[in-house]
């Protein structure tokens, strides 16, 4: 009977050989901090496989995450630090205990039970930590960053009475930038600039919307119609004067239908 983990068995070894003393040069050269800009890479193009919507694409790239786990766990291994197996395990622990209602008797009703179930047994589990803010990724995306301090603030009762108020921040802020770029001081604007974006994502979050996805789907809309604009376009776009971009913007966006 054919194993049914037998490629990954198989995958498991493969990565175990480029490490060895007659394996690949180049991943036996390879460190956790080598390989951070990598990790980072093949997740996000991951995610740009999923936006995609393309399924072919997401398991190629898939595939690539899981070699960064494979790599990750080899090198550990080989410092007697941790191996794949112990990887799998806490990750099998942890996935159990904050899944009562599944392995256990709790009972929950909805999904919105099973967030807070999750959240309050992650609690319990990080005893060590003092402040709310413990434990948080410095080397998340920024916008990525402020939504989860947003979050972890949130739980603790600081938030906002309603999003009137969120709106009167966000405006607070913004006058505070005009003030900061009339004294021409950099350091000030920068401070102001990244309040703004902070405030912002909190009206994001109140409407349960994730601005890094937000922003993301900005990015994307914003190439698109300036690549449509360069198509439209009938002389270099330096050329063009204010008026003339805005109305080929206006073009290029009505050609998109968006």
């Amino acid at each position: 009977m054919e194993k049914k983990y037998k490629n990954l068995e198989e995958l498991i070894d493969v990565v175990a050989k480029l490490r060895a003393p007659d394996g690949c040069p180049w991943d036996r050269e390879q460190t956790h901090t080598s390989l951070r800009p990598n990790m980072l890479e093949e997740a996000y193009e991951a995610v740009d496989a999923i936006d995609e919507n393309d399924m072919a694409h997401l398991r190629e790239e898939l595939g690539d995450v899981l070699l960064q786990v494979l790599l990750h766990s080899q090198i550990a291994s080989e410092s007697n630090e941790f191996t794949l197996d112990d990887v799998a395990k806490e990750l099998k622990e942890k996935l159990i205990h904050r899944h009562p209602h599944v392995f256990g008797t709790a009972k929950i009703n909805n999904a919105d039970d099973v967030l807070k179930t999750w959240d309050k047994l992650k609690s319990e589990e990080k005893t060590e930590r003092k402040s709310a803010m413990d434990g948080l990724s410095r080397s998340q995306a920024a916008l990525i960053s402020a939504q989860k301090i947003s979050k972890r603030a949130v739980k603790t009762g600081f938030e906002w009475p309603n999003e009137e108020s969120l709106y009167d921040c966000v405006m607070s802020e913004i006058e505070e930038f005009k003030e900061a770029e009339i004294e021409k001081d950099k350091n000030h604007m920068e401070e102001e600039m990244g309040d703004i974006l902070f405030a912002i994502v909190n009206l994001a979050r109140w409407n349960k919307i994730d601005a890094e996805q937000a922003l993301l789907k900005a990015n994307k809309k914003f190439e698109k119609r300036f690549r449509k604009m360069e198509d439209l376009a009938t002389k270099p776009l330096n050329d063009y004067s204010f008026e003339e971009f805005d109305n080929l913007w206006k073009q290029a966006k009505k050609s998109l239908g968006n």
